[in-house]
């Protein structure tokens, strides 16, 4: 038995489509999994790592631009088709499961026109393009958020919830959690993760609340600053401040969300599934630069379920922090959104997918 897994360009694509395979392998061990995504993009590193074959296709996504841009889009496009049907060719999957990315889009195209059944998951309560392009021929759409109901056949949608990393099924020991990072158990802890490239809106509301973070002793900040941000941040009289740990990226995200009080996040797919898994209240700051401001959709799924608060983006420097230190008070008020957030939690969402994508495959 075979399935292909396509897609990816972000972490909000790529690890969701990782903890698929793992839900697969798990179910069939004996399954044969071949990740396509796009040269270049995040997909090619981490995958590898996870332990499963890739293989790149040449494609990008549509140009708003004119001139050649265009062009060279449909020209990329061409040839990712042509290579999509060899790869199908040569593997010969039993299904093709798209988890949205440019690459996504013609190696699920290619298993269409080749009859072979296709799974789309979509992770946000706005689909992307290349979901919404594929939907009328999938076989099944696994989704995260209701809203997605309006934008696709809904005899074919499934709410399964996005699936996450292995780890966060666990119990975080918050004692080792602690020592990880270096940090006080003792002192209330605001997590600030900005994503791997970092969110500048977010570490300026940081760095201009200095005094108040030197005149509050019972706080610490767990700030993930991006790689683009870190050289600049470390030099910054801030990073003296032992109660402020800064890392360009986190790699024990199951061990943030452990210690976080309150976590200052981005609005992306896979975090809104982590912050319900775990629990942890958090101040969505929805990314201004995204397509169809598809975060700020996804934000408020939580908000209008009292799981979440939210400040925009362009308000943030006025409003974050301070929103941040009286939610810190309001224990009444934290102990509300965490109910309401792990009443929406779908900690098997790997599994259920998994399980709708294996009655695809004919039993042999």
């Amino acid at each position: 038995m075979k399935v292909l897994i396509s897609g990816g360009g972000t972490g909000g694509h790529v690890f969701p489509a990782i903890a698929i395979a793992d839900a697969l392998k798990s179910l069939c061990p004996n399954l044969d999994i071949l990740f396509v995504g796009a040269l270049g993009k995040l997909e090619m590193t981490e995958v590898p790592k996870a332990g499963y074959k890739i293989i790149g296709l040449d494609i990008q996504g549509f140009q708003r631009k004119i001139g050649l841009a265009p062009f060279k889009t449909f020209w990329k496009l061409g040839k990712a088709l042509l290579k999509s049907r060899s790869i199908l060719k040569s593997f010969k999957p039993d299904v093709v499961v798209g988890v949205g990315g440019y690459a996504s889009g013609a190696i699920m195209k290619a298993a269409q026109w080749s009859s072979i059944p296709t799974v789309i998951q979509e992770q946000n309560s706005y689909p992307g393009l290349t979901n919404r392009w594929m939907a009328d021929h999938v076989n099944f759409i696994c989704a995260a958020f209701e809203e997605v109901k309006t934008f696709f056949p809904k005899t074919k949608v499934y709410i399964t919830g996005n699936p996450v990393r292995q780890n966060f099924n666990k119990l975080v020991d918050k004692n080792i959690a602690y020592e990880y990072f270096g940090l006080d158990s003792t002192k209330k802890t605001f997590c600030v993760f900005g994503g791997s490239l970092g969110a500048a809106t977010m570490n300026k509301v940081i760095l201009e609340a200095l005094p108040q973070i030197y005149a509050r002793e019972d706080i610490q900040i767990l700030w993930q600053v991006g790689r683009k941000y870190e050289e600049e941040i470390l030099k910054h009289k801030i990073a003296s401040i032992k109660r402020v740990k800064i890392c360009s990226f986190i790699d024990r995200m199951d061990y943030a969300y452990a210690i976080a009080d309150i976590a200052i996040a981005r609005a992306g797919a896979l975090t809104i599934a982590e912050l319900a898994i775990t629990g942890t209240v958090s101040i969505l700051v929805p990314s201004p630069n995204v397509t169809d401001d598809h975060q700020t959709k996804n934000a408020m799924s939580l908000v209008q379920r009292n799981a979440a608060i939210l400040v925009k983006d362009e308000n943030a420097i006025k409003d974050l922090w301070k929103t941040t230190i009286s939610l810190s008070h309001d224990e009444v008020k934290r102990a509300e959104i965490k109910k309401n957030l792990l009443a929406l939690a779908k900690p098997d969402a790997a599994k259920d997918i998994a399980q709708h994508i294996i009655s695809l495959i004919p039993q042999k």
